[in-house]
């Protein structure tokens, strides 16, 4: 005994220690202390600033749309190798901006980005093999040779049209091993021999003498394949969008809830309580550490992310200690219910994570720029949660346990309450939950006729106007956003304006949406009138939507294989695709709730409206699992047939079981957000609001929706012994046998 006890000591003196070191290095992530060196965060362009580069359109006419949508796209691709926060948008008529994040050196970006220009592959007679949009990718690599030595090479995969007209030029060129020349602005950068038929459009080009020459060979064959030739027109180091106020807001918002959500753990659950804070301590720490180690961008939202995440990691502590409690109230000791406790809430949280975890892997595969960037993160909470409350959170439970800290009263016990009767209800949970959608779509509705916009999409959706002001004084940005733009959010009606210093100077730029002649010369008068301004001064241009089509496109096919996906793994994980149903029925429920949110308020529609979204997918699954996995768990301490009185009675009752983890659930991670949208800035208010609807929305679904949704498919649609169906979907066997089956709860209790 006193061996065990000292063991538990000097785990609790190591857990200790490590926590501290995470915090420490945690600390020094944030680059705040002085005595750090060699490690930070990357982050993103509102936070730290980065290289903004201009290129506009060669030529003397007017690019077509579907050229200047094809070749930001391309670029939006190529940069973000530096970052998954990059933008790219149109300026103008035949203009390009790409920001590009957390990056200084613009000359070095260009160098490695490359200098657009027109790129053709010719053969040995001068006719055109390929043009450079014919090349889908081009990276560089290395490789063994026939002597088992490494090369350098570069690989190129061609589109579909391009595999064609390279096979034939192949087929020709190879009984010679003639060269194929690869011509970018007129000059030969490459003339590889072919040295075999190529039919299936993915080839490799050897003979580079280093590193360094395959990457600009592989640099100027992806920039030479756009649908456009560019010219560099000018370069600027900007400065963060948000002011350190607003980065400071947002870290005391995480702070304040952090605190309330311990006392909240603690008051709750006791010690138990107690040992989640360390590992919740932990956690963050983690969290931050990884961030760098993993070269995740960072930016605003997801600050807001990392914050929301620490409420959500509390819910697989709350699972498995509501089980402790109720193996307790059998009159186990604390050691064995502690055991089963989380052995039972194993299956719950781990169904539940490896749901958002899908949610995470389809949409980085899918998604582009800040929603992949949103899913790195989201992964990495997802495993990082699961292992502090798994490990972490359970080492601290069982040293607390062998110390002799393994009394009942420190702990609880769960007291049994009366089923409360959802299914019974379900109508009326149906009705408020389509009176609520159908409000959401009566305001697009309106809206749409009204302003022809159905939604208050920003600047990211629609595109907007950039105003370039050249100030007599170098403002700071905590000035602008208390004296200036406050002034242009007054002109313009625009209650969203995105504000950048360019370093070294005294330009700055405002975003707004799209305003019309009258509202850029109030404008323009208020500027030249209250900073003593010249005309030249101020210049404006129409800029295009950062999100663009294709990124919308695939953000909502994302959406659409994370539902399904998510349907599939339930169907498989439960045995009955209507549990499939009753959950992806419940996320359509909270996605529909919360946009009805954004309709009826006029919640500015931006990037982090679909960062709201995917939060809530992953969020609302992982009740609705829970309660699912409850309804399982009673159903199979049942060896006879269940008649439909049982089941109403035994989904009630898991429900009821469930309840008091789903509110606390919902508690905790409404906490986090609270915090968020009383301290944070606007863009965060903006973020935190529809959040808090949508993880309200998220618990009554899985408690209101989902269940009862399986009740009603499960009911309607049994199948007989032989596989037939009855009257109204009951087997014959029911119909028959329904008056002889004992129902009611004093058999389901077993009493």
């Amino acid at each position: 005994m006193k061996k065990k006890r000292n063991k538990a000591v000097l785990t609790l003196i190591v857990m200790a220690g490590l926590l501290v070191l995470f915090s420490y290095t945690a600390i020094c992530g944030w680059g705040k202390a002085k005595s750090c060196s060699g490690y930070d965060i990357k982050q993103g362009l509102d936070l730290a600033g980065g290289v903004s580069i201009t290129y506009q359109v060669m030529g003397s006419g007017t690019p077509s749309a579907e050229d200047m949508t094809d070749t930001i796209y391309k670029l939006q691709q190529r940069v973000e190798q530096y970052s998954t926060e990059a933008q790219v948008y149109q300026e103008g008529t035949n203009r390009i901006d790409i920001e590009i994040p957390g990056v200084s050196d613009a000359n070095a970006v260009l160098e490695e980005l490359g200098k657009p220009g027109s790129l053709v592959f010719y053969d040995k007679s001068g006719k055109q093999v390929l043009a450079g949009t014919d090349v889908k990718t081009a990276v560089s690599g290395s490789q063994q040779n026939n002597m088992g030595n490494a090369e350098y090479v570069v690989k190129l995969q061609l589109t579909a049209d391009g595999a064609k007209k390279f096979d034939t030029a192949t087929k020709a060129a190879y009984p010679n091993h003639d060269p194929i020349y690869i011509v970018f602005d007129n000059k030969i950068v490459s003339s590889p021999a072919v040295q075999a038929e190529i039919s299936d459009g993915n080839c490799v080009i050897t003979g580079m003498s280093s590193v360094k020459e395959a990457e600009n060979l592989a640099s100027t064959i992806r920039i030479g394949g756009l649908s456009l030739k560019l010219n560099e027109l000018q370069s600027n180091v900007v400065g963060a969008q948000l002011g350190n106020e607003a980065i400071q807001t947002a870290l005391k918002a995480g702070v304040i809830g952090f605190g309330i959500i311990v006392v909240f753990m603690i008051g709750v659950y006791f010690l138990p309580g107690i040992a989640a804070a360390l590992a919740l301590s932990m956690y963050v720490g983690l969290m931050i550490i990884l961030l760098s180690a993993f070269e995740i961008t960072l930016t605003l939202p997801g600050i807001a992310g990392i914050i929301l995440s620490i409420g959500m990691a509390v819910d697989a502590n709350i699972i498995t200690f509501a089980r402790i409690r109720e193996e307790l109230a059998t009159g186990k000791t604390v050691k064995s219910a502690t055991a089963i406790g989380y052995k039972k809430a194993f299956t719950a949280i781990l169904d539940g994570n490896l749901c958002t975890l899908i949610s995470a892997a389809v949409l980085g595969m899918k998604g582009t720029g800040s929603i992949r960037g949103f899913a790195e993160t989201l992964a990495l909470g997802i495993v990082l949660s699961l292992f502090t409350a798994q490990v972490v959170t359970r080492i601290f439970v069982n040293a607390f346990n062998e110390i002799g800290l393994d009394k009942v009263k420190f702990y609880g016990v769960k007291k049994e309450r009366k089923p409360i009767d959802f299914i019974g209800h379900r109508y009326i949970f149906f009705a408020i939950s389509i009176a609520a959608i159908i409000t959401g779509f009566v305001a697009m509705g309106y809206y749409h006729g009204t302003s022809g916009k159905a939604l208050n999409y920003s600047l990211d959706f629609m595109g907007g106007t950039q105003t370039t002001v050249e100030f007599g004084e170098n403002y700071t940005l905590n000035q602008l956003d208390t004296q200036i733009v406050p002034k242009i959010e007054k002109v313009t009606g625009d209650s969203n304006v995105q504000v950048q210093k360019v370093n070294d100077s005294k330009q700055v730029i405002f975003k707004t949406r799209t305003l019309s002649v009258s509202e850029r010369v109030k404008l323009d008068k208020m500027l030249e009138k209250d900073y003593k301004l010249k005309t030249t001064a101020i210049t404006a241009e129409t800029i295009s939507s950062t999100i663009s089509n294709e990124m919308q496109s695939n953000a909502f096919i994302a959406v659409i294989l994370t539902s399904i996906a998510i349907m599939l793994y339930i169907w498989f994980r439960f045995k009955d695709l209507r549990v499939g149903a009753g959950a992806l029925i419940s996320l359509i429920h909270d996605a529909l709730v919360t946009l009805m949110i954004y309709a009826v308020i006029r919640i500015s529609v931006g990037s982090t409206f679909i960062a709201c979204m995917l939060t809530l997918l992953g969020y609302s699954i992982n009740d609705t699992v829970v309660v699912f996995d409850r309804i399982r768990e009673n159903m199979s301490k049942h060896t006879k047939e269940i008649d439909h009185e049982e089941l109403k009675y035994i989904i009630n009752n898991s429900i009821t079981e469930t309840l008091a983890r789903s509110i606390f659930s919902s508690a905790t991670t409404v906490i986090m957000v609270t915090s968020l949208f009383i301290f944070g800035v606007e863009s965060i208010r903006e973020f935190a609001l529809p959040l808090m609807v949508g993880i309200v929305s998220g618990t009554y679904s899985s408690i209101c929706i989902a269940a009862p949704i399986w009740y009603i498919l499960k009911t309607k649609f049994e199948k007989k012994p032989d596989g037939k169906k009855g009257k109204n979907g009951k087997s014959i066997k029911d119909n028959q046998q329904k008056k002889a089956v004992i129902s009611g709860p004093a058999k389901v209790n077993g009493k």
